[in-house]
């Protein structure tokens, strides 16, 4: 659907749809009263879910406004979210090619997505669907590396990640420096635990990770024994033991600016 998706993102999330479905945290409920308060969005709003994976922010979403649309690049992502949201509009589209009409939403919102297509062209498709003034959110869960053991964990991913587009490189932040399309109006920290075995919350959620996804099993299956190994060292816990990953998420509001 794009030539710019990042290969990463297109083996990654294509192989491993079902499992990230599966094993990503949910976001805090507090983004329900941010989607309320700050982005001002009724059971009137019409809302994109940008990037919206397996439809995973989807959730809070239906709970403000019955007209969401959700828009996503990979088809496999599109299939685990239709299973979950089957009354849910969808668009197998990618970010600079939106097919809607212009200034026709009140809010685009990009989950845990907006670092894949930070890019001019997305933006100024952005602000082209959006009505005069609307919103534009960006929400990211990133794990809480204050925990010693969830620091090791990111250590160990850092090496391998390479030029795949990551939230905590900041790289995404640079498409809204000398730009008039969108301007901050806050930014809003939340904290969660998601809570399971240590094989589900740590380790299968690490391999749903888009440059682990698209590793070869014995490779993936190696770093796996590392994750545990880890938390065992740091814990003492194994893999059907219960523990509580911390996370971090930042919700972004952006304003549009009209021309």
């Amino acid at each position: 659907m794009t030539h710019s998706l990042h290969p990463a993102a297109q083996k990654g999330f294509s192989s491993a749809a079902e499992l990230y479905q599966q094993v990503r945290p949910d976001y805090p409920p507090q983004i329900i009263a941010w989607l309320k308060d700050e982005l001002q969005l009724t059971p009137q709003s019409s809302v994109v879910d940008l990037g919206a994976g397996t439809g995973k922010f989807l959730t809070y979403l239906e709970q403000v406004t019955p007209h969401s649309i959700a828009i996503e690049p990979i088809a496999e992502m599109l299939e685990q979210l239709k299973i979950v949201h089957p009354d849910v509009q969808v668009l197998h589209a990618s970010s600079d090619n939106i097919p809607l009409p212009s200034e026709s939403i009140d809010a685009v919102l990009c989950a845990q997505s907006f670092h894949w297509f930070a890019t001019i062209e997305s933006l100024n498709e952005i602000h082209h669907i959006l009505k005069p003034e609307g919103h534009l959110g960006l929400i990211w869960n990133q794990r809480d590396e204050e925990v010693s053991w969830v620091k090791a964990l990111a250590d160990l991913l850092a090496s391998y990640e390479g030029d795949t587009p990551r939230y905590h490189s900041g790289a995404w932040k640079k498409v809204f420096e000398h730009q008039f399309l969108f301007r901050l109006e806050s930014v809003k920290l939340f904290s969660q635990l998601q809570k399971g075995t240590v094989e589900d919350v740590v380790s299968k959620r690490l391999l749903s990770t888009s440059f682990i996804a698209a590793m070869p099993q014995a490779e993936q299956l190696k770093l796996q024994q590392q994750f545990e190994q880890i938390i065992f060292e740091h814990t003492g816990k194994s893999p059907q033991d219960q523990i509580e990953f911390p996370y971090v998420t930042y919700a972004y509001h952006f304003r549009k600016i009209k021309n």
